[in-house]
């Protein structure tokens, strides 16, 4: 089944083609209960959307959009629709359920006792700004970088440590339960960095950069796991599978590598190939160069967004796209937390909503996902269980 497009977000400022406000969409995020909707959409504005439910009132939301009303009226219970006016072009999103600290030290809107929902966003300037969802207020200004911070991300585990990925060839950690204390810099890029990516269970980070290699790091000692060599330009992004057993990563060379992160071993390579074979070889690499790359909630699927106007989605266990949407200069892309759809944005400064294919997990594939959850490959090998269970845990059955 197709992916088919629900809805179509533009920004809501005239268009300005001076630099200062470029209206590009790097970046879009969902919080990780669904509940909040946030996009870069230029002109140095990030708009934060209380998210519908379900797809049947997603569904009433486009059809009221497309009636003329403006995506300024959404509204989600209480919660209203907000504006952050940053003050330098948005490069990097990323939501974090923050829990509220004891005792009286509290932010005014932690004070129910309930997480604060925080966004941070990378700048133009090298800063990085956090904020209450809830109530829009700016909670910290992190400062540290040198230049531009493209990506970030969030520990999620619901802990307030952060990182930051930069084009001063750096990562960033940061810990916000310490008023934003920088914890620790990584340094061993040579190129900007573009993506960073924390694993599920909080053990790795992997960051990517204008390198044919991706780096990747522990996440209890800062220091550099190893690299992992494969690609033949660079590496633009990288997502950890839900149970942190896999990793992908895409690069300008039209392939996405999908590896085991305990190990190092390519498992296997997708490779973007044009759908239409008139385009000749030489053509192939510059069009298809990749942009994004996410996992699936469930950890079935992938999702790609590449320069050849396509959005493209994955079966973990075949190596052509199962489905194909077209999208005019896509950039980044996210699945919804629980499943069914998802958002891309684009260089003109839109977000699209897109349908994706809901699956049910075999009990096989959920007893696997359970379990890698908490053991590494190494761990996996080393059970008193046939080779071919083996094979199967640590998805080397393709």
């Amino acid at each position: 089944e197709e992916p088919v497009l629900l809805a179509e977000l533009k920004p809501g400022r005239p268009q300005r083609y001076d630099w200062k406000s470029s209206c590009e969409t790097w970046s879009v995020a969902f919080s990780p209960d669904g509940a909040w909707f946030a996009w870069s959409q230029g002109h140095c504005v990030v708009k934060l959307i209380p998210w519908p439910l379900g797809e049947a009132e997603l569904c009433k939301t486009s059809e009221r959009k497309s009636r003329g009303s403006k995506a300024e009226t959404w509204s989600h219970g209480a919660a209203k629709e907000k504006t952050l006016e940053c003050g330098q072009i948005v490069w990097g999103l990323a939501f974090s359920a923050w829990p509220a600290a004891e005792g009286g030290d509290t932010d005014p809107a932690c004070a129910v006792g309930l997480p604060c929902l925080v966004l941070a966003t990378g700048l133009n300037d090298g800063q990085i700004k956090v904020w209450e969802v809830q109530t829009g207020h700016l909670l910290f200004s992190l400062l540290g970088h040198q230049d531009v911070v493209r990506d970030l991300s969030f520990a999620p585990n619901g802990s307030p440590i952060l990182v930051s990925a930069s084009r001063d060839k750096t990562l960033r950690v940061w810990d916000l339960s310490r008023d934003g204390r920088q914890v620790q810099v990584l340094s061993g890029h040579v190129q900007w960095v573009y993506c960073c990516s924390i694993s599920p269970d909080c053990s790795m980070l992997c960051s990517a950069a204008g390198e044919k290699s991706a780096l990747l790091w522990s996440m209890r000692s800062y220091t550099l796991i190893r690299r992992l060599e494969g690609h033949q330009s660079s590496v633009v992004s990288c997502d950890f599978s839900p149970d942190s057993a896999l990793l992908v990563t895409a690069s300008y060379d039209a392939c996405v590598i999908m590896w085991d992160p305990y190990t190092g071993e390519q498992l296997r390579t997708l490779r973007h190939v044009p759908l239409h074979s008139t385009l000749d070889s030489s053509s192939e690499i510059h069009t298809s160069s990749l942009r994004s790359v996410c996992f699936s909630p469930e950890g079935l699927y992938l999702a790609t967004v590449a320069d050849d106007r396509l959005l493209r989605i994955w079966a973990l266990e075949l190596r052509s796209p199962v489905a194909f949407a077209p999208m005019t200069n896509g950039l980044c892309c996210m699945y919804f937390p629980h499943g069914g759809f998802i958002a891309t944005g684009t260089r003109d400064g839109h977000v699209q909503f897109w349908t994706a294919p809901r699956v049910l997990s075999s009990l096989k594939h959920l007893c696997r996902k359970a379990l890698r959850t908490f053991l590494t490959t190494y761990q996996v090998l080393a059970l008193p269980i046939p080779r071919k269970l083996k094979e199967f845990l640590t998805y080397r059955t393709f």
